[in-house]
C-alpha cells in the first residue's frame, strides 16, 4: 500500500530570518528571474529592465536591449530611437548573454567555494605553525616526535660530515651543544625514553 501524500502545502510569503538562507534564496531566485526575463525578451521581443538589490546592498541588473535604454524611456521625455533592437531580436543576444552570465556565475560560486576549502585545508595541514599553546595534545605529541626525528637526523648528518671531511666538532652532538668534549657533564636522549649519559675526559 502506497504512502498517502499531503499534497502541496502553502508556503507563507514572509521574509526569511536566517541571513545565510536569505542570501542563498536571493541568489537562486535572482538567476531564475533573469532567465525568465531573457526568455520573455526572446519569445515576445519585449524590452525589459530588471534592477535588484541583494540583502548585502549589491546591485544586480538585467536589460534587453540594455538597462539604460529601457530606463531612458521612462526617465527622458524624448527617448532616442533604438536602432539595435532588430539586431538583438534576430541574434537572440539577450538569451545568449544571460546563459553565459548564469554559467559564469555558477563557475564563480564553485571557485569561491573551492578557494575556501583550500584555505581551510591549508590551515589544517600547517597546524605546526600555530603558537604551541593553541595546539591540542595529539598535535603536541606529533610535534615532539617530529622534533626528535629531526634531532636524530641532524646528529647522523653531523657524524657523517665529520667522517667525510675530517672536521673536529667541538661539541658532542647538536642536542648537547653546551657540553664540549672534555667538559662537564652532558645529557642527551634518544626516542621517547629519556636516558642521561655522562662523559668526562
Amino acid at each position: 500500500m502506497g504512502r498517502k501524500s499531503n499534497g502541496r502545502k502553502k508556503i507563507d510569503m514572509v521574509k526569511i530570518q536566517n541571513e545565510r538562507n536569505l542570501q542563498v534564496s536571493f541568489s537562486k531566485r535572482r538567476i531564475g528571474l533573469f532567465k525568465k526575463a531573457s526568455e520573455l525578451c526572446t519569445l515576445s521581443g519585449a524590452e525589459v529592465a530588471l534592477v535588484g538589490f541583494s540583502p548585502g546592498n549589491k546591485v544586480y541588473s538585467f536589460g534587453h536591449p540594455s538597462v539604460d535604454l529601457v530606463m531612458d524611456k521612462f526617465l527622458v521625455e524624448n527617448p532616442q530611437p533604438n536602432i539595435d533592437v532588430p539586431n538583438h531580436r534576430n541574434a537572440n543576444v539577450g538569451e545568449v548573454n544571460m546563459e553565459e552570465l548564469i554559467d559564469k556565475e555558477g563557475i564563480l560560486e564553485m571557485e569561491r567555494s573551492r578557494g575556501k576549502d583550500l584555505q581551510r585545508t591549508w590551515r589544517e595541514e600547517r597546524w605546526w605553525e600555530a603558537p604551541i599553546e593553541e595546539l591540542n595534545f595529539f598535535q603536541l605529541q606529533q610535534m615532539a616526535e617530529a622534533m626528535e626525528m629531526t634531532k636524530k637526523q641532524c646528529e647522523i648528518e653531523a657524524e657523517h660530515q665529520q667522517k667525510v671531511h675530517g672536521i673536529a666538532f667541538p661539541y658532542r652532538t647538536l642536542g648537547s651543544a653546551l657540553a664540549p668534549y672534555g667538559g662537564a657533564r652532558a645529557s642527551f636522549s634518544y626516542g621517547s625514553n629519556a636516558r642521561a649519559s655522562e662523559f668526562r675526559d
